[in-house]
């Protein structure tokens, strides 16, 4: 075994160190297995939460998303979604036009997000999973029902499949004139649809969505053959990446084909900002435990003056005693920070296995708080604690190795 690993081990596991350098080193010990434990249950927690993201949007959201890279609207023609059903992957293609609309119900009136979509949509979403009330299916009988977000009926208390009192939805016509007129029935494009069923996704959608035919929302917002985007569902044979390339080459520079995480691009860069930012907080409070470390090996260094002015008489170098006290500092670090992933992996764990933590909320939509274990978490977590540990040992170990052997003996 090396001998200064041996000699640090010897120093750590010593009963006749001085009373105040085990407190301190134990403290020591404490602190970085406490930081270590925090650390990386906090960025669990943001791994979880951003795969609960991914989750409730995968209800509503397409494998990809085809959007003109300028406008909102783009024309399309059969050619066009020939060549894209035709692409090798593209299991399912839907038809989306999507704009805002005045909603109006009774005496009461919102704006929301209107969706209309083509017959096949419910083939590739999830969001029939996401019902609450009612019936997913926008048409039957040959008469079309329009599909609302839970925060949506709520605001206008809309009874569902009432005949006698059917939702009215408003749209600015396009007169080609600058000023809008005063009269509602020549400024507005007006129809009115049924409630058929009531969906619970994530609030942002609940509060803000109705799904309707296409039909509809070509009608209502006289949009002809244009489309706001194209819905694709990938199949099995390849991966979304692989069928996203080869969209993008078919489609060429004026349109975007986006996946999942690019839908909601800002959302997920906040999340992992965040978590960067986290990391960095809880680093320094590392620094700042492992301050301690410091601290102790400079009174170990002064307590072992004499040890290590006799190992330098036997013929050990300098580098030799600097390592004694580095290695001193890292076991110190290590046993912490063992201690420390231990247990936070095992909170981790159990909070995964028996959901011990809950929101603590009625209307959230999770039990509990969703925790997810990254092998770069644990990575990331260690290469901080050995660079803190390096620089909080490095000083008190030159010191050592700068001791005058004539003065100690």
């Amino acid at each position: 075994m090396n001998v200064s690993l041996l000699i640090a081990r010897r120093y750590f596991s010593s009963k006749n160190k001085r009373n105040i350098i085990s407190i301190i080193s134990n403290i020591s010990m404490v602190g970085v297995a406490v930081g270590t434990m925090a650390l990386i249950i906090v960025l669990s927690v943001f791994n979880g939460l951003e795969d609960l993201v991914r989750t409730l949007y995968g209800k509503s959201d397409p494998d990809l998303l085809i959007t003109a890279v300028q406008g909102k609207s783009f024309e399309t023609n059969e050619q066009l979604l020939q060549r894209i059903r035709s692409t090798t992957g593209v299991g399912l293609l839907t038809e989306v036009i999507e704009d805002n609309a005045l909603l109006q119900y009774h005496d009461r009136q919102m704006v929301v997000k209107m969706k209309g979509v083509s017959e096949n949509y419910f083939a590739q979403s999830d969001i029939d999973s996401a019902i609450v009330e009612g019936d997913h299916r926008l048409v039957r009988g040959g008469e079309s029902y329009a599909l609302l977000g839970a925060g949506v009926q709520h605001e206008l208390s809309i009874a569902l499949d009432n005949r006698f009192a059917p939702l009215h939805l408003l749209y600015p016509r396009n007169t080609g004139k600058k000023t809008l007129s005063m009269n509602p029935e020549t400024a507005f494009s007006q129809q009115t649809i049924i409630a058929g069923g009531v969906f619970l996704i994530e609030q942002h959608i609940d509060d803000s969505y109705i799904f309707v035919p296409i039909d509809f929302a070509q009608s209502l917002l006289n949009y002809g053959n244009r489309r706001t985007a194209l819905e694709v569902k990938v199949g099995a044979s390849r991966t979304i990446e692989e069928v996203k390339q080869d969209l993008q080459q078919v489609l060429g520079k004026d349109f975007y084909v986006h996946d999942s995480d690019e839908q909601h691009v800002s959302l997920l860069k906040a999340i992992k900002v965040e978590k960067m930012f986290v990391f960095i907080t809880f680093a320094f409070i590392l620094l700042i435990a492992s301050l301690n470390i410091f601290f102790s090996l400079s009174m170990l260094v002064l307590d072992k003056k004499k040890d290590v002015a006799i190992l330098l008489a036997m013929g050990a170098t300098s580098r030799t005693v600097r390592n004694i006290f580095l290695l001193e500092g890292a076991i110190v670090a290590q046993v912490g920070a063992i201690t420390g992933l231990t247990l936070g992996i095992g909170i981790c764990w159990a909070q995964q296995t028996f959901h011990i933590v809950s929101m603590g909320m009625a209307t959230s939509v999770v039990d509990s708080y969703p925790v997810k274990m990254q092998l770069s978490d644990i990575v990331l977590t260690g290469i901080a604690i050995i660079v803190i540990t390096i620089t909080v040992s490095i000083r008190p170990a030159l010191n050592a190795a700068r001791l005058d052997l004539r003065e100690n003996l």
